[in-house]
């Protein structure tokens, strides 16, 4: 009985080591990308589903392309995205996009952020953005993005943006 004992655990040892992945070895669930990162929606329409699958409910539908998200976890060709507004929903890989864009400070109900002419609280301002306006990010050093879009370019400060985490450096 003893050894019955012994061997049923080896085996339940055995079945849990071959469950977890090797370290550094590609995840077969999802892109093997960092998790959570932001990307951008690629199309005018993307519908966001309760589940990673066709078979399930859309939850509703994004209808602004270039519009930053976060994805929060990946399952197959599925990849879990949050919006600004911390709504989760499922959407289908190819409808996202690595471009980098971002909202300014969405949080914001009232007043302006300023966009400068040089990453500097000194330097001066080329432009006062509302918020909710969407830009593209050329690059981040961590305190300061250069944000661009139609009719602004210039640098606004990193902590002002819903796209761009704290202290992430993008070239």
């Amino acid at each position: 009985m003893r050894k019955t004992g012994l061997r049923e655990a080896l085996f339940a040892s055995a079945l849990a080591l071959l469950a977890v992945p090797a370290h550094g070895a590609p995840d077969e669930t999802g892109s093997g990308l960092p998790v959570p990162r932001f990307v951008s929606l690629k199309a005018d329409k993307v519908n966001v589903r309760n589940g990673p699958n066709r078979d399930q409910d859309v939850a509703w539908i994004f209808s602004r392309a270039g519009l930053p998200v976060e994805i929060t976890a990946e399952f197959e060709t599925w990849r879990r995205i949050r919006d600004s507004e911390g709504t989760e929903g499922w959407v289908y890989h190819s409808l996202l996009s690595g471009r980098r864009t971002a909202l300014v400070a969405p949080w914001m109900k009232t007043g302006t952020v300023s966009l400068r002419d040089k990453p500097s609280t000194d330097a001066d301002v080329v432009a006062r953005l509302e918020h909710g306006v969407l830009g593209s990010l050329k690059n981040c050093d961590g305190q300061w993005c250069r944000f661009t879009g139609p009719g602004f370019d210039g640098f606004i400060e990193q902590n002002q943006l819903w796209g761009a985490y704290p202290n992430e450096k993008l070239d």
